[in-house]
């Protein structure tokens, strides 16, 4: 057996009650290096280039998440820290649900990976616009600082709740709290 490989040793089969977030916020290991994985725009994980298709190992790699002050996303467990390559957000928000109306409801995503993410203030959606005029990059707060990417679909559908408000902005709101989906005027 060749000890000098560096490949993951992932058991098979993990257990389903391991669904919850570790706490890797309380966990503070050195940098051990960088990992050949990367999560692209459209939430699939790969590794050394290769989809990981097992769905209990991207769970479980989800899990011990975390994301930086520096903007990177890191693998954490108490003892081992693994920087990792992420597109754009590690998630992606696939569904919307919506509880109420008005300023009185409540949306709630659910993402790909089976997580549900009510938008609040401690949950925030926040629309960038990298090119004025191009499309829009909906954003909502998953957990510590990872964020989910709303698919096209979830975003449209969101935008069916929008309203305007008198300082041009046009958004929605939950919880609330009202979020805006960007301006209305042609200012720039």
């Amino acid at each position: 057996m060749d000890h000098a490989t560096t490949d993951l040793c992932i058991p098979v089969n993990i257990p389903s009650n391991l669904t919850d977030p570790a706490p890797v916020e309380r966990w503070n290991p050195p940098l051990t290096g960088v990992l050949d994985l990367c999560i692209a725009r459209d939430g699939t994980w790969y590794h050394e280039g290769r989809i990981i298709r097992r769905e209990a190992l991207v769970h479980l790699f989800a899990r011990v998440l975390r994301r930086e002050e520096d903007g990177h996303h890191y693998l954490v467990t108490p003892v081992e820290k693994w920087r990792i390559r992420v597109e754009l957000a590690p998630f992606r928000a696939v569904r919307l649900d919506i509880e109420g109306c008005g300023r009185n409801q409540s949306l709630h995503f659910t993402t790909n990976l089976g997580d549900t993410v009510t938008v609040d203030s401690a949950h925030p959606l926040q629309v960038e616009y990298p090119v004025p005029g191009g499309e829009p990059v909906p954003l909502l707060l998953v957990r510590g600082r990872l964020q989910a990417l709303l698919t096209r679909a979830a975003f449209l559908e969101l935008a069916t709740l929008g309203e305007a408000r008198e300082d041009g902005h046009f958004g929605v709101w939950s919880r609330g709290c009202f979020f805006s989906l960007g301006r209305l005027d042609d200012s720039d």
